[in-house]
C-alpha cells in the first residue's frame, strides 16, 4: 500500500536485504480519483498526491542512499501526458505527475556526480484494461490527438524505461522521454 507510510518505508530496506542492494528503482504507481476541481474532495487530492508523488519521494529518497554509496543507480520515474498537458477533471492527477516531473529534474541535479542517473518516461494513452472501458466516443477523442493515430502498447513504455535504466543512457539524466504517439511534443 503505497498511501500507507510504514509500507513505503519499509520496501527499499526489504528489496535491499533480499536482493543485495538495489540497482535499478522504476517508481511506476499511480492512481485516479477524478472529479473536476470545484467538487474535488480533499480526499481525492491528498489520496492521488500520496501514491502518485509521495511514494516516489520516499522510495527514491531511500534508494539513492546505496547508489550513491556505490557509486551508481538508475531511477526511473513514470509520468503521464497529463502532468504535461492537464486534463479536465484531473487536477490532481495532473499535479502529481507534474511534480514528479520536478522531482526527477532536481534529484538527478543532486545525484549526477555519484553515477546515479534520475529520468522520467511519460506515457500517453497506453492499451490496458483501464483504456480497454472507453465507449468508442472516448476512443475516437482519444485517437483523434494522437498523430500516430492509435494507443501505446506496454512494451513500447517497458522499452523506454529499459534504455534508461542501461548503461547505454549513462550519460542521460534529468530527461522526461514522452512516449505518446506525439500527442504532446515538448
Amino acid at each position: 500500500n503505497l498511501s500507507d507510510t510504514a509500507a513505503v518505508e519499509a520496501l527499499v530496506p526489504a528489496a535491499e536485504a533480499a536482493l543485495g542492494g538495489l540497482d535499478i528503482l522504476v517508481n511506476n504507481a499511480g492512481i485516479t480519483r477524478d472529479n473536476i476541481f470545484v467538487r474535488m474532495k480533499d480526499e481525492e487530492w491528498d489520496q492521488v498526491i500520496a501514491v502518485n508523488l509521495t511514494a516516489a519521494f520516499r522510495l527514491s529518497r531511500a534508494a539513492v542512499r546505496g547508489m550513491m554509496r556505490r557509486r551508481a543507480g538508475r531511477i526511473v520515474n513514470i509520468g503521464s501526458v497529463v502532468g504535461t498537458t492537464g486534463n479536465p477533471g484531473q487536477g490532481n492527477y495532473a499535479a502529481a505527475k507534474a511534480g514528479l516531473v520536478g522531482l526527477t529534474k532536481a534529484l538527478a541535479a543532486e545525484v549526477a556526480s555519484r553515477n546515479v542517473t534520475v529520468n522520467c518516461v511519460s506515457p500517453g494513452f497506453i492499451a490496458s484494461p483501464m483504456t480497454d472501458v472507453l465507449n468508442e466516443k472516448q476512443r475516437e477523442g482519444i485517437l483523434g490527438r494522437v498523430p500516430a493515430g492509435r494507443l501505446g502498447e506496454g512494451a513500447e513504455v517497458a522499452a523506454a524505461v529499459v534504455y534508461l535504466a542501461s548503461q547505454e543512457a549513462a550519460y542521460v539524466t534529468g530527461q522526461t522521454l514522452h512516449v505518446n504517439g506525439g500527442m504532446a511534443m515538448v
